[in-house]
């Protein structure tokens, strides 16, 4: 059975209407797409987290706006690390026939021969795109270092791409490698989380409809 998330509609958008919706539970967002426009919405912060947890980021499901139900992902969140909740979400409608791009994150596995040997394990690339219809676009993408031992890398090259899925990064950028002992792992480059780009419609140029810092 589909995941359904309830949403209400919102019309005012001022900062002191917001953290009322806040206080009372709730987190405001913005549901947008190619052809869904743009929507102010609310949702129950609770039961939210609870769909973000099942479905992952780049699970869909549906939201139910005022009994109107349409097919969403979550494209963004913005979070007060301070306060501890969640201060605004973008959901992003989509087209469950027409395939996109959406950050998938990568997950490390196993525990490289090379670490054990004293190397260090350089994790570059956290997230990569993915091209995929909706429904096929996988959770994250499990890389095994288990074999990996120092100067041995994995690059995008060595994937493997899923059945109903394909990369769109350089093949040769590399994910992650095992350094010698006398080299420390590099910070990744400013700018090289690509998280926060907006899932796109292969062959649209749309973009976003929404500056959520109005908000």
């Amino acid at each position: 059975m589909a995941t359904v998330l309830q949403a209400a509609k919102r019309e005012d958008r001022r900062g002191s209407r917001l953290n009322k919706i806040r206080k009372q539970g709730g987190v405001p967002g913005v549901i947008y797409g190619k052809s869904f426009g743009n929507e102010p919405v609310t949702v129950d912060e609770i039961v939210f987290i609870k769909t973000l947890r099942k479905q992952g980021k780049t699970g869909v499901f549906k939201l139910d706006i005022d009994g109107k139900q349409t097919d969403v992902m979550i494209y963004d969140l913005q979070y007060d690390r301070i306060k501890n909740e969640i201060i605004h979400v973008d959901f992003y409608a989509v087209d469950m026939k027409s395939k996109m791009s959406a950050d998938v994150p990568v997950h490390i596995v196993g525990d490289s021969v090379g670490v054990k040997n004293g190397g260090v394990l350089q994790h570059a690339v956290y997230e990569l795109s993915v091209e995929a219809l909706p429904a096929d676009l996988p959770e994250a993408i499990d890389v095994d270092v288990s074999k990996l031992d120092v100067n041995d890398s994995v690059q995008v090259k060595d994937l493997k791409a899923g059945a109903k899925f394909e990369f769109n990064n350089d093949p040769e950028e590399v994910i992650v490698s095992i350094l010698p002992p006398t080299e420390e792992p590099e910070e990744p480059a400013a700018g090289g989380d690509s998280g926060n780009q907006e899932p796109e419609l292969v062959g649209s140029d749309e973009a976003g409809n929404e500056d959520n810092n109005q908000e």
